[in-house]
């Protein structure tokens, strides 16, 4: 009985006929998959998500990125959860799809030893306010999509997106620094996320 129940989920049917992979644990497969230049992530960023809501409105994302070596010897990886707010979407002729306004904020963090969350004991008290390790972001941007035909299983649409963004120690940083530019505390960042299912 419960083997049965298990393949129902899984297995489900579609209105049409046509089995549905995704019920079940399959929901769990990123709908999506994004391509992400710069934005405090790392030099490029790779990952998936997921849309949801009555206007599929909403997206969270998860991203590992790359950071090259700089000042450093050794070259980094970061991770990122992000979540995306995308308030309305205007369709240009059956092809083209613009969403003048995305907004949204990310947690970004670095893996390495050379980073904490915590204030090490070897510094002297509130000498550093902030986590070397998590930054928090806010971003605005812009996207346009170019929609494939309806009857593709996978690949549904290719967007192009960028994004202006901040952190919180930037933001404190042009606060307290009245002689820093906005070009000093805002990022620039370029993506592209192709819609799978």
């Amino acid at each position: 009985m419960v083997k049965d129940t298990v393949l129902i989920i899984t297995d489900s049917i579609k209105p049409n006929g046509e089995k549905n992979y995704r019920a079940g644990w399959g929901i769990l497969i990123p709908e999506y998959a994004k391509l992400q230049y710069a934005g405090s992530m790392g030099f490029l960023s790779l990952g998936g998500g997921w849309d949801y809501g009555k206007r599929k409105q909403w997206e969270t994302d998860l991203f590992i990125g790359f950071l090259p070596h700089y000042s450093t010897s050794k070259n980094k990886i970061t991770f990122t959860l992000k979540q995306n707010y995308i308030p309305w979407k205007l369709d240009i002729g059956s092809k083209f799809m613009i969403e003048p306004l995305t907004t949204g904020l990310y947690l970004n963090t670095i893996w390495g030893r050379d980073f904490w969350v915590k204030e090490l004991e070897k510094y002297p008290n509130s000498y550093y306010a902030f986590s070397s390790k998590i930054r928090i972001n806010v971003f605005v941007g812009q996207r346009i999509t170019y929609k494939f035909k309806e009857d593709r299983e996978i690949f549904k649409s290719a967007t192009f997106f960028y994004e202006v963004s901040t952190n919180d120690l930037y933001l404190l940083s042009a606060v307290n620094n009245s002689y820093l530019k906005p070009k000093d505390y805002l990022v620039l960042s370029l993506g592209l996320k192709v819609q799978l299912f």
